[in-house]
């Protein structure tokens, strides 16, 4: 067996190990059997909430013991296979077996860093607020630019999103938008984006074709269930109602029915502008406890997670993120130096090696000062 295929199922069997350590594969079945007997209980149903999340944790719990096991019986038969083909002499039955277990390298190094996806709200849904910042319409667009960036890369992931309230640019893109996004790890992948993006292109808006600069900042912060209990004192908020206004079609609002609430201990606004008063203001509460549990989560975090440093205004000195259109091509994040010259895959929403980066770096216990040193 060659020396490159050995490293390969080493690889593939250190990522079995850490992700067996994860989900404690060793009590898995009797976890799955527990959540079997509680989905049979004809009661369950009486509290649609609690059975749908019962539902979602069996199901979790279910693809991981399935992703466990298929890529340890793919390791296993791969390299077994390349056992018989080496001792009959079939070339092409190694070089299949080869091909496959690097490509479950991959998968395997995927899963185990998905794995790490274990912090106090990792799991939940999130919401995504973007605001467009120096560089007016420039910068109004460039937010554009990032909505569709991550909607892409949430509809790839397989997520819900829902457009929870919007401002267009005075000319073109936008102001502000806030996304709901849905789906397991929701919050545990998009937690790497919050902060300031910058933009370098040649301008669309300018007649002479120069290069400029726009910056749009990303805030992101988990959705809270049922079981966080987040207390707002109504004494502390206020809450408006506007006629919201916006690019047309589903954005078109003829009534006073958007909800704005302002925080004021904290300075944190919400709004909401998408649906009835009544599911507005619902909608923007609910905005307003995730925002105060994301600070809550930032306060008891033993690591350096930067998110302080990153909410300054948007722009110069405080981007997180660079992208690069002219003179040359490149995408590169400036807390790990995860760098691409695919930016237009980036665009379309191929995002999760640049966010994997920020992921490992950040259970790794590193800051970016420290990252950046080891360049």
């Amino acid at each position: 067996m060659r020396a490159e295929t050995t490293a390969n199922i080493e690889k593939i069997q250190n990522s079995l190990t850490l992700l067996g350590q994860r989900m404690d594969i060793e009590t898995a079945p009797f976890r799955l059997e527990e959540f079997n007997a509680r989905v049979e209980d004809p009661d369950l149903w009486n509290d649609p909430e609690k059975a749908q999340k019962l539902m979602r944790d069996r199901q979790v719990l279910v693809d991981k013991i399935k992703q466990y096991e298929a890529i340890k019986r793919g390791v296993e038969d791969n390299a077994e296979l390349i056992e018989l083909g080496e001792m009959e002499g079939d070339a092409e039955v190694v070089a299949e077996a080869e091909a496959a277990l690097a490509a479950l390298v991959e998968d395997a190094a995927a899963k185990e860093l998905e794995a790490l996806l274990d912090g106090e709200a990792d799991s939940n849904d999130t919401f995504l607020e973007i605001n467009s910042g120096a560089g007016g319409t420039e910068s109004c667009d460039w937010a554009s630019m990032l909505a569709r960036m991550y909607t892409r890369w949430a509809e790839k992931q397989g997520y819900d999103v829902e457009l929870q309230s919007f401002s267009a640019g005075d000319e073109a893109g936008i102001k502000s938008a806030v996304y709901k996004i849905s789906g397991h790890n929701a919050y545990g992948w998009l937690k790497s984006e919050s902060g300031v993006h910058r933009l370098v292109r040649i301008s669309p808006f300018d007649s002479a074709a120069k290069r400029h600069t726009s910056f749009t900042s990303v805030k992101v912060y988990p959705v809270v269930d049922d079981n966080i209990e987040i207390e707002v004192n109504p004494s502390d908020i206020r809450i408006d109602t506007y006629r919201s206004s916006g690019a047309g079609g589903q954005h078109v609002n003829t009534t006073d029915s958007a909800v704005r609430i302002t925080h004021h201990p904290t300075g944190i606004v919400v709004t909401s502008s998408e649906k009835s008063q009544h599911q507005n203001r619902d909608i923007a509460m609910k905005a307003l406890k995730s925002r105060l549990y994301q600070i809550e989560l930032d306060k008891r975090s033993a690591k350096v997670n930067e998110v302080h440093e990153n909410a300054g205004d948007a722009g110069w000195g405080n981007q997180i993120r660079s992208y690069v259109l002219q003179p040359y091509q490149m995408v590169k994040d400036l807390r790990t130096s995860f760098e691409t010259s695919d930016t237009q895959g980036v665009l379309d929403g191929n995002l999760d090696g640049l966010m994997a980066s920020v992921l490992a770096m950040d259970v790794s216990g590193k800051s970016r000062a420290e990252a950046n040193a080891g360049d």
